[in-house]
């Protein structure tokens, strides 16, 4: 079935702040040094300044991760080496097939607190109830094959529908000052530090010593996501998660290694933005502060921000359009 239908836009939401790194972090920049002497495993930097930054997807990844374990999704697609992770098949209910005759109950993407921040991909091996699929029309009356799972009467779905992320999370670059002062740091590399380890085989004792590229403890790195509005009823929800999985995150550790220590980060600086649909189709006509509604108070951390998310609901809440 061909989605004809248009995602609704009722506005841009965004959070900005500033990611202290807190101990010494390591998001990979996937090329190896092969030179005697060289490091091991590279950080990932920008390739016209050389400047270390944390990408988007690292981030997003990250965030996805926590909140999955969070809400306790079922794991029902695999995710390589005898793994799973969890996905949507399909923008309505339904049943993941990751073995045969072996069903992992999924929720719809309309629905799913997971797949409507992050994205989901449709399935190609899940199976639908019967009346969902008919109201749906995905449902073939050629070839009903109807199965009995988990006490509904399903058919099988060739193929699931997509659904775009709301969550948009942008590459976070260092604070200028924070740049700065890394280049007046003298490590013997370019803005970051070496890490030396030594693994040992716990049979053998035989050592394996390494080298690791980080961005030191201190650096500052300018913090962005956006969160597209689509549902009034769903907004605040979404949110609220986002702001659940950053607390998360400052108690966990971002990059790799973080058993070992890296990757620590803290949240500061919160600064809030709500642009409504009418805001951009009237953006050259409205003068800053037209609204009439009070600007967003400013978040020292994430703390404070779990704190007052009643008073930030509250804001937001006025800005959002009414109900249908």
């Amino acid at each position: 079935m061909l989605q004809t239908e248009q995602k609704p836009l009722l506005g841009k939401f965004s959070f900005k702040s500033h990611l202290l790194v807190e101990t010494g972090l390591h998001i990979g920049g996937g090329g190896e040094n092969l030179d005697i002497g060289g490091l091991d495993k590279p950080v990932i930097r920008d390739p016209l300044t050389k400047y270390p930054y944390l990408p988007g997807s690292s981030i997003k990844g990250k965030l996805r991760s926590i909140l999955e374990r969070l809400l306790k999704k079922p794991l029902n697609r695999t995710g390589g080496s005898g793994t799973y992770r969890y996905e949507s098949d399909d923008l309505e209910n339904g049943f993941t097939e990751i073995q045969p005759e072996q069903f992992v109950a999924y929720e719809g993407a309309r629905t799913c607190q997971i797949s409507r921040l992050f994205g989901s991909t449709g399935g190609s091996k899940f199976w639908m109830p019967i009346d969902i699929a008919r109201r749906e029309n995905l449902f073939d009356p050629d070839n009903p094959t109807p199965k009995t799972i988990q006490g509904q009467s399903c058919v099988k779905i060739p193929r699931g529908r997509n659904c775009a992320a709301r969550l948009l999370v942008r590459d976070s670059h260092l604070q200028p000052d924070s740049a700065q002062k890394l280049k007046d740091v003298d490590t013997g590399l370019y803005m970051t530090e070496w890490k030396f380890e030594n693994g040992i085989d716990r049979v053998t004792a035989a050592a394996n010593p390494r080298q690791l590229e980080r961005v030191p403890a201190g650096a500052l790195f300018n913090f962005e996501i956006v969160y597209t509005v689509e549902n009034r009823d769903q907004a605040i929800e979404d949110l609220q998660n986002i702001a659940i999985a950053l607390a998360i995150l400052e108690d966990d550790a971002l990059g790799g290694h973080g058993s070992r220590g890296y990757g620590k980060v803290k949240f500061q600086n919160f600064e809030f933005t709500y642009r409504s649909l009418e805001y951009y189709r009237q953006i050259t006509n409205t003068p800053p502060g037209a609204s009439g509604l009070p600007p967003f108070a400013p978040v020292e951390n994430i703390q404070a921000l779990l704190d007052n998310f009643n008073s930030l609901r509250e804001n937001i809440e006025r800005r959002l359009p009414p109900a249908n």
